[in-house]
């Protein structure tokens, strides 16, 4: 099968094992975004759960209607056709999915955004690299920054191209996240996450000088108050030198 959407599809068994080891299973309902021809669907159906499965493509979601009619009358499997990074998605208790390398960002912040206990996401694996990369180090950024505000993320274990078809060119990885409430408080998530773009798509100023650079989006007076009121081993620093906390701080200045 060919790829749909920069998909690749899990064939691999040991793989399939491992992700459904990587977390307790049985009795809970389950949330998995681009089920494909229904690999994980069928490991995590045998392993107990309750399993909403959201297919962007018709043609699939054909076979897996059929594959699966009796978990479908049974009511252990609803399927639904939609992209998930559009469609209405339920509330769960645990998302799994196998996410097009294209849309990881879009799909993953959506999911950050709902009511969920954990989940289990296969990512290309210098997305996840990116992801859970230590907050203050060269190797953090926007996306390490705006993940870990609201969530624990664990790099789980990785996966070479044959564990696909097709095989895609790079390393996949297996990332748990879960959601938890920002560790310092934030007033205002929208202009959090301003700062937090603006501190990187200049990563290579300084504080002071990046947000001299976003006079227009956060409003003059508002980045002179900040400037007057943060402390100079801050603004003096670049994005890749800062803490959670630091970011919490700029963006609450600022709102």
């Amino acid at each position: 099968m060919s790829a749909y959407r920069d998909q690749h599809f899990l064939i691999d068994p040991k793989a399939v094992d491992r992700i459904i080891n990587s977390t307790e299973v049985c009795g809970r309902t389950v949330l998995e975004i681009g089920p494909g021809k229904g690999v994980l669907t069928q490991a995590l159906l045998c392993a107990g759960a309750v399993v909403t499965a959201v297919e962007i493509d018709e043609s699939l979601l054909g076979y897996l209607t059929e594959h699966f009619s009796d978990e479908i009358d049974g009511g252990r499997l609803k399927l639904v056709l939609g992209d998930a990074a559009r469609c209405a998605l339920p509330a769960t208790d645990l998302i799994v999915a196998n996410l097009p390398y294209s849309v990881s960002s879009k799909i993953l912040f959506r999911v950050l955004r709902m009511d969920f206990s954990e989940a289990v996401l296969m990512f290309q694996k210098e997305f996840a690299d990116r992801m859970v990369a230590r907050i203050g180090s060269k190797e953090c950024g926007r996306l390490s920054v705006m993940v870990q505000t609201y969530a624990c993320v664990q790099k789980c274990f990785e996966l070479p191209p044959s564990s696909f078809s097709p095989p895609p060119q790079v390393r996949s990885a297996v990332v748990k996240v879960i959601p938890r409430d920002p560790l310092f408080p934030i007033a205002n998530k929208e202009i959090y996450a301003s700062v937090v773009r603006t501190l990187f798509s200049h990563r290579r100023k300084t504080v002071r000088n990046a947000l001299k650079s976003a006079r227009g989006e956060l409003g003059d007076d508002k980045v002179q108050n900040a400037f007057s009121r943060i402390i100079p081993e801050i603004l003096d620093s670049r994005a890749e030198e800062l803490y959670l906390e630091d970011f919490a701080t700029i963006s609450n200045l600022v709102s």
